[in-house]
């Protein structure tokens, strides 16, 4: 297998955390978004959508979205579970992965994509009001995950999932798009200083 990532890009992220937790390592190979070589012919080939992550399998098949890599190397590496355990733990895994990707990955990445001067050569063309459309559906997002969090551990249930990586990256992704969560959010601080210090994601920021 082979892994083409960025990691600094938000979905890239998402499953290098993901193979961090599983304790897994994947030869890898750089796509660097600022030198826009995803836009380049040879990219394209490997993903005409030009986007990463792409997984590359030794048939050859092409698996090109974050989370669709994430579930696939969770058959091949099931301990620990990250999509669930059971039926009920997997549908709502499933269910806050996607409110969390809707409600606050999305709106989030928009601030950034729409408002910030780096992104003009990528996101043509660029929609400031869209930008700003995207920060109040951002900050409602941070409290009602705030709200939810005052009831368990983490975000889809008691044990740590696939959702959680998923609204770690969008928060850690607020800085870059000139967002602050709010300081009284009490829940949500919490809930972050509990996941920001997994071993896995404390050994990533010192590799």
């Amino acid at each position: 297998m082979k892994l083409y990532t960025f990691p600094r890009a938000p979905n890239p992220r998402r499953v290098e955390i993901f193979l961090a937790e599983k304790g897994v390592d994947i030869p890898r190979t750089n796509v660097d978004l600022g030198q826009m070589e995803h836009s380049s012919a040879a990219f394209a080939e490997i993903n005409p959508l030009q986007r990463v992550p792409v997984l590359e399998l030794d048939d050859g098949t092409r698996i090109a979205e974050s989370i669709a890599i994430c579930r696939y190397l969770e058959e091949l590496h099931p301990d620990p579970p990250l999509f669930g355990t059971d039926a009920r733990g997997r549908a709502l895994v499933e269910m806050w992965q996607r409110h969390a990707e809707l409600h606050l990955f999305q709106p989030v990445t928009f601030v950034f994509r729409h408002l910030h001067p780096a992104m003009a050569k990528m996101e043509v063309p660029q929609i400031p009001d869209w930008g700003e459309a995207n920060k109040p559906r951002a900050m409602k997002a941070l409290a009602w995950l705030d709200a939810e969090l005052a009831e368990r551990a983490f975000i889809a249930g008691e044990n740590y999932s696939v959702a959680d990586i998923t609204v770690l990256v969008a928060l850690d992704f607020m800085k870059p798009a000139k967002l602050a969560v709010p300081d009284n959010l009490s829940n949500l601080a919490r809930w972050r200083d509990e996941v920001a210090g997994r071993p896995a994601i404390v050994a990533m920021k010192a590799a």
